[in-house]
């Protein structure tokens, strides 16, 4: 009799557990949103996007934006910036390091994974010196992403474990503000020569 009740009881618990449906809120737009900021930031692309200058130092206009109208432009998007002290730092401290891993990426020696983090591909070509300063370049800027994961998840108040969906997300940022030629991993975990 007493079995019965306990086998009972342990039905009754897994009936309740699996009526129960934990639904994790996840910004998924509000997080690619805030990765491409922080990437083209790191990396500099803003400077990349804005309009040319002609030699007399004013702002070309192209002709599709030479239309007159009384009427502001209205912009329909949301403020996704996603700033705090540590994120600021952290920024600081990546972009800063990005000219010394720029030449490593060009010569093939370190590629983009598919994880938000940087690898060595291979040392080729570098004498002892290049080869330890690679390898404290690649160990200081992924304790820094490491960090910024956790620190953007903690500004849009995100659960710890969800931070592995933040790092694939950044990681698609990373790879995409790659240059031609540098070497990145595909979903599999492949290593390509991005075109």
């Amino acid at each position: 009799m007493r079995k019965r009740h306990m086998l009972a009881g342990l039905a009754g618990l897994a009936f309740v557990a699996a009526c129960i449906t934990v639904n994790i809120y996840f910004p998924e737009a509000t997080v690619k949103k805030t990765a491409e900021e922080i990437v083209d930031e790191i990396r500099q692309k803003e400077a990349e996007k804005k309009e040319p200058k002609t030699p007399g130092g004013m702002v070309s206009v192209s002709p599709a934006r030479k239309s007159f109208s009384f009427a502001a432009p209205i912009y329909a998007q949301e403020a996704t910036t996603v700033s705090t002290p540590s994120i600021r730092a952290l920024k600081k401290s990546m972009k800063d390091r990005f000219p010394a891993l720029k030449p490593y990426f060009d010569g093939g020696n370190l590629g983009e994974t598919n994880k938000g983090f940087v690898d060595v591909r291979g040392e080729a070509g570098l004498d002892l010196k290049s080869k330890a300063a690679l390898r404290n370049l690649v160990k200081d800027e992924n304790g820094d992403r490491s960090q910024l994961y956790a620190e953007v998840a903690k500004a849009l108040n995100i659960e710890a474990g969800q931070i592995e969906r933040i790092q694939k997300i950044f990681a698609q940022s990373w790879i995409k503000s790659a240059a031609a030629g540098w070497w990145v991993q595909d979903d599999e975990g492949k290593w390509i020569k991005k075109a």
